[in-house]
């Protein structure tokens, strides 16, 4: 009878043992986002709706958040950088504005000391004015361009940033010198979208996704966008006899000094997220386009990157 009893314990014992072991388990605990850029922009966007995504897909028990605008993200990449090494659950959220921003001020701490993870999406951009400009359409911005480059002032990311370097390619494309356009830095995404509402200055660029809701309000005019294809029936540059074609993208890298096991843990909880009809939903709100490329990959990416917008920013005289 003993030992009847002794085997349905270790029976009993083994089956709760299997029963843990095959509980599912979180990749990360709470995964946590550095945002280089004030709330309300594309940056901010990216982490939340990521963040979103990683709980919803059961990789990550919960998120948290922390905003650190200026000089293009590399504030807070050099924060996460110094503050987060060898932190399995940390993630900085990254893209062309970053890559161009660190090509312009050639800051001490890059992409370099981080850990890349993911590219997630691409962005298309829209050139935007007041709904009381007396601006209608492209050809009417770059006449005014042309009759006087200092009288017509964007508004987008910081110096160096992929808005900046549509201004400059939008002025060669007229016969500007893209020397002299009068282009105006902001944090975040709120910040520009409140300068242009305001009438503060002529134009505005960003994302698609951070202008659309004003757009579709009426509080902005869409002029174009930087797409082959039309997104949201704005009609292109190339369609309007400006050509020149380009997109945003962002991702996300991971803190330095992580083992191979945690930088692969993180890339497969991101992969899932990316998987999931949170994200899915996310990106079909947005008009992001999916553009996943991971690990080493994404790294050659990045360097092909800083290579490309480095060179446009010195025809643009932005950087050295």
């Amino acid at each position: 009878m003993r030992r009847n009893l002794h085997r349905l314990a270790y029976a009993v014992l083994a089956s709760a043992t299997l029963t843990i072991a095959a509980a599912p388990a979180h990749a990360v605990d709470s995964v946590k986002f550095m945002i280089g850029a004030n709330p309300g922009g594309g940056f901010d966007q990216t982490g939340r709706s990521l963040g979103a995504a990683m709980v919803a897909a059961g990789v990550a028990k919960s998120a948290s958040y922390d905003n650190k605008g200026g000089a293009g993200g590399t504030i807070g990449l050099t924060q996460f950088v110094n503050t987060d090494k060898g932190n399995p659950n940390a993630l900085v959220v990254t893209g062309a504005v970053m890559v161009g921003a660190i090509e312009t001020n050639k800051p001490p701490v890059t992409l370099k000391n981080a850990t890349p993870i993911a590219r997630l999406f691409a962005d298309t951009m829209v050139i935007t004015v007041p709904a009381s400009s007396p601006i209608k359409s492209m050809k009417d911005l770059v006449a005014q361009l042309k009759a006087n480059p200092g009288s017509v002032s964007w508004g987008g990311g910081s110096k160096g940033s992929i808005d900046h370097i549509l201004a400059g390619l939008i002025a060669k494309e007229g016969g500007v010198d893209p020397k002299k356009i009068n282009y105006v830095p902001f944090q975040g995404g709120g910040e520009a979208s409140a300068s242009i509402l305001g009438g503060h200055v002529t134009a505005g660029i960003a994302g698609v996704s951070e202008f659309l809701p004003f757009i579709k309000s009426g509080k902005m005019r869409a002029l174009a966008v930087t797409s082959k294809d039309r997104t949201a029936d704005i009609p292109t540059l190339k369609e309007q006899g400006i050509n020149v074609e380009i997109y945003n993208w962002r991702g996300v890298y991971g803190a330095p000094g992580i083992s191979d096991a945690q930088r692969k843990a993180l890339i497969d909880a991101v992969v899932k997220a990316t998987e999931s009809p949170v994200w899915k939903e996310t990106l079909a709100k947005n008009d992001w386009t999916p553009f996943l490329l991971t690990g080493d990959e994404f790294a050659r990416f990045v360097d092909s990157e800083s290579a490309r917008l480095g060179s446009t920013l010195r025809e643009l005289g932005v950087a050295k």
